[in-house]
Formats: C-alpha cells, sequence, structure tokens
C-alpha cells in the first residue's frame, strides 16, 4: 500500500500531444476516435512540477492484495527521452481504460518523469498494471516500467508536510535503480532484470544520473567520506536524498540523520548492501546470479505479450534453466551466509564494544569513587591539621602570656623578698637596739638596787673600789641565730 505526496510548485496545466509533436495527434487503437485522429476528449492530459515523496506502509508485503490494490497507478520513472505521446505509445494497449494521466515533472531530475494515471476501474487498473509493469520502454534500452498501486495523493505547497511520513509509513526512493536495489517486500517490484550494482550497463544508460547515489556508487575510484565529520571508512548513502554519514561504529552520523529526517533505508557504498533502521536488518535484493554478480527473476517468463520475442533472453532449455535456477539457489544460500556471518560479526563487534564500554564506565566510576574518597579523606585531614594549627596558635598565644606573667610573678617575688629581707634587717636591728637598751636599763636598775642597797653602807662605798660590770652578749648572739634561722 503506497501513499503519494507532492510538493507542488505550480498547478496542474493542460498540455496537448500536438504541440509536443508539432502537430503530430496521436489515437489509440481500441478508443473512440474522433475523424481528425486525435484523442477522444474524455482522457485528460495534465502536467505540473513539483518533488514526489513516495511512502509504503509497514506491514506490506511484494504482491498485491484487495486490500493494497486502487484506481490510481503511479509510475516511478519513465525515461526523459520518451515524450508524452511516446509513453501514450507505450500504454496503447490499456489507454482505452484510462480517464486521467497527470506528468509530474522535477526541474532537478532532468533524466527522468513520473507519471500518475487514473483509470475508470478496478479491472482496468489492474489489466494496466498486469501488462507493462516490469515491460521495458523499448527493446533496445534498459529502463524498465515500474508501476505502483497509490492509495491516496495529496498535493501540498509546503515541502515540511510532504517530507512528513504518515504513521506508519516509511519514505521511499523515486529513483527507479535505487528502488530497484531493495527487496522485493520493501520495494513492492517482484522482480528485475539488473541489479544496477557497479559499473552496470543500465545506470549509464541514464543520461543525467541525478541520483546522488548512483552517482557514487558509479564513482568507486574516488574517496567518500562523511559530510559531518569528514570520516572516509564504512560510509553509508541515505537511499532517500543521497545524505553521507559514517556508521554506527564511528561517529553513528547515519543513525542521527535517521532519526532526525526518518530516512530508514541507507546504502553501505563498500559492500552495496542496505541497512533498515526501523526493521533493524538488511533489505537489498539477495538473488544474485553466481555467473556476473547481477539479479536474475526467479520466476522466468517472457515479457512480451506476443510470445517469443527474442529480446528479453527467454529460452525454452529446461536443463539450462534449472541449472540457473540451481546456481541462483546457490547464490542465495551463500548469500545469506555471507550476510548471517556479517550480522554475528557486527553483533559480537556491537557487544564488546559495549562491555567495554561496561568496563571502562565501570573503571571511570570506581577511578572517581577513589579519587571522590581520597579528596574527602584530605579534606578531613586538611581540616583536623587546620584544627591543630588553631590550638597550637591559641597554646602557643597562651604559653606566651603564661611566660610573660611568670617573669612578671618572679620580679614581683625577688622584690618582695628583698623588702622581707630589708624588713628582717631592719628588724634585726631594732631589736638589737631595744635589747641594749633594756640591758641597758637592767643594768641601771641593778645599779640602782645596789646603791640603795648599799646606802647603808655609806663607809664601805667610801671604802671601797669600783669596778667594772661585765656585758652579757649571749641573749644578743642568740637573737642573731633566731633572726638567722626566721631568714
Amino acid at each position: 500500500m503506497f501513499v503519494l505526496r507532492v510538493h507542488s510548485v505550480d498547478s496542474e496545466q493542460p498540455i496537448s500531444i500536438e504541440d509536443e509533436e508539432s502537430g503530430f495527434s496521436f489515437a489509440p487503437s481500441r478508443r473512440s476516435q474522433r475523424p481528425d485522429n486525435k484523442l477522444a476528449p474524455s482522457l485528460k492530459l495534465t502536467e505540473r512540477k513539483g518533488l514526489i515523496h513516495l511512502y509504503r506502509n509497514s506491514s506490506h508485503s511484494s504482491l498485491p492484495n484487495p486490500s493494497s490494490r486502487s484506481t490510481t497507478l503511479f509510475v516511478v520513472a519513465v525515461p526523459n527521452y520518451l515524450s508524452s505521446l511516446d509513453f501514450i505509445r507505450f500504454c496503447d494497449s490499456q489507454i482505452a481504460h484510462v480517464s486521467q494521466i497527470l506528468f509530474i515533472r522535477n526541474d532537478a531530475m532532468e533524466d527522468r518523469y513520473s507519471v500518475l494515471i487514473t483509470l475508470l476501474d478496478q479491472a482496468g487498473a489492474d489489466a494496466f498494471h498486469k501488462n507493462l509493469n516490469g515491460r521495458k520502454y523499448a527493446p533496445s534500452e534498459a529502463e524498465v516500467c515500474h508501476i505502483l498501486y497509490v492509495l491516496t495523493v495529496e498535493h501540498t505547497e509546503f515541502d515540511e508536510l510532504a517530507a512528513s511520513s504518515p504513521v506508519g509509513f516509511t519514505e521511499l526512493p523515486t529513483c527507479p535503480i535505487c528502488l530497484e536495489r531493495l527487496d522485493p517486500d520493501t520495494s513492492g517490484i517482484p522482480s528485475t532484470l539488473c541489479d544496477h550494482s557497479f559499473q552496470c550497463s543500465c545506470t549509464s544508460k541514464w543520461t543525467y544520473l541525478s541520483c546522488q547515489v548512483c552517482r557514487l556508487c558509479q564513482q568507486q575510484d574516488d574517496i567518500i567520506s562523511c559530510s559531518v565529520c569528514g570520516k572516509t571508512g564504512n560510509v553509508w548513502a541515505c537511499l532517500v536524498c543521497g545524505f553521507l554519514g559514517c556508521g554506527r561504529y564511528r561517529e553513528g552520523h547515519s543513525i542521527k540523520h535517521w532519526k532526525e529526517t526518518h530516512h530508514c533505508y541507507s546504502l553501505d557504498l563498500r559492500t552495496q548492501q542496505i541497512w533498515d533502521y526501523v526493521g533493524d536488518t538488511y533489505v537489498h535484493r539477495l538473488n544474485h546470479s553466481k555467473i556476473d554478480g547481477k539479479s536474475v527473476e526467479m520466476n522466468s517468463r517472457c515479457l512480451s505479450h506476443e510470445g517469443d520475442c527474442g529480446l528479453c533472453e527467454c529460452s525454452e532449455d529446461t536443463g539450462i534453466s534449472g541449472a540457473i535456477f540451481n546456481s541462483k539457489v546457490d547464490s542465495i544460500v551463500t548469500e545469506y551466509n555471507d550476510l548471517l556471518a556479517s550480522q554475528l560479526k557486527a553483533q559480537r563487534q556491537y557487544y564488546e564494544s559495549l562491555i567495554v564500554e561496561a568496563r571502562s564506565k565501570q573503571e571511570s566510576s570506581i577511578a572517581e569513587a577513589v579519587e571522590q574518597t581520597v579528596v574527602n579523606k584530605m579534606q578531613e585531614l586538611q581540616n583536623e591539621i587546620e584544627k591543630c594549627e588553631e590550638e597550637k596558635t591559641e597554646i602557643t598565644e597562651v604559653n606566651r602570656k603564661l611566660i610573660k606573667e611568670q617573669d612578671t610573678w618572679r620580679k614581683k617575688a625577688k622584690e618582695i623578698e628583698e623588702r622581707e629581707a630589708a624588713l628582717l634587717g631592719s628588724k634585726d636591728e631594732t631589736i638589737a637596739d631595744l635589747e641594749e637598751q633594756i640591758r641597758d636599763i637592767r643594768v641601771f636598775v641593778e645599779a640602782q638596787k645596789t646603791l640603795k642597797n648599799m646606802s647603808s653602807d655609806s663607809d664601805g662605798i667610801r671604802e671601797g673600789t669600783v669596778l667594772p660590770v661585765p656585758i652579757n652578749e649571749e641573749p644578743v648572739r642568740r637573737q642573731k641565730k633566731k633572726s638567722n634561722r626566721r631568714k
């Protein structure tokens, strides 16, 4: 089931076959004709310019079914060397069932244009699709007609609206070569004559190669790099817009492009394999021949409606057909084995990278935890050191004050001792003086007593002799010893 959105840059304009072919008119053989041999007026021929966006439902099948068919058909790409009249001649056998033909041209794609065909009924649409789909436009040319059933067609003037995918749909390339690269379940094209890989003759038939992906495939000798980071290894090309991005094991710009634009099909320019980011698998066509590496049809039949045309290389030699079939089966098995091996290798590398990343994260987290612990411990020690320094400063200040006060008290004690010594010295002198005075008084008193006692015996005194009295110095010495003991 396909949906078509067209970013239109102008309105539909009616066209005339006579103007394109210098007055020559064409009348189909199976249609009512006017006497002047021109097309019947019921066929509407129009033309408009615009950019086409083709979308397909995610749950698709390679074969049309009743739910996916409609009366509107879309011819993906018509070579530009075919004029409008040439295309009508190509559709001559089914033109009687056509009600309208719309030619859609894009100035950026000079090598091809697209055609939107509306038929009268479903039977006519099925007959048109059955007889013309997969048929060459000309026997001597390589281009093949690809016709798709279109559910709806939307014309809009806004590029953002046309480029936005409907819900449940994915965008497909409009280049016929890139479309044939996809497997049938993705592109809706059951079989092709050539896989358009590398330097095949089919791509060289297209005059301008407006598709960037096809140009890159033709230029295999050129060094291709990511358009974002400039890296040259493992470069992928978007099949829809041609964006060049590195793979997921580099910087992952191809995946980022898919997330931003929803263009999910990307071509590996080295292996020509196509990856679907939505389905997370390869979706390139696998039926390649062993001999020349090109894809071949699994159901061989003559493309001519008259039988054996001699042009499509059909053969009745069943032996050769069986050998080709076996070769194709072996090739498919080999391709699937190689694909499985590459997938396993990619998965192994992916999970190894996850393990390495997890280990690095664990090591970094451990290192961060250790560093944080060391920092915290160092901070605690620093705080303790600062606290000890503060205590040391305080103790030093107290000690200094105590030493200063000790000196002061020592001076005061010395002064007190000197004062006490002076007081004791003066006291001893006073005591000695007092003792001397007491002694004198005692001597005086004793002398008085003696004189008084002797007054009665005056004659004795007169005859007597005066002798000196010895001084008793013992009390004074004892007093000095006591004073010395006090000191």
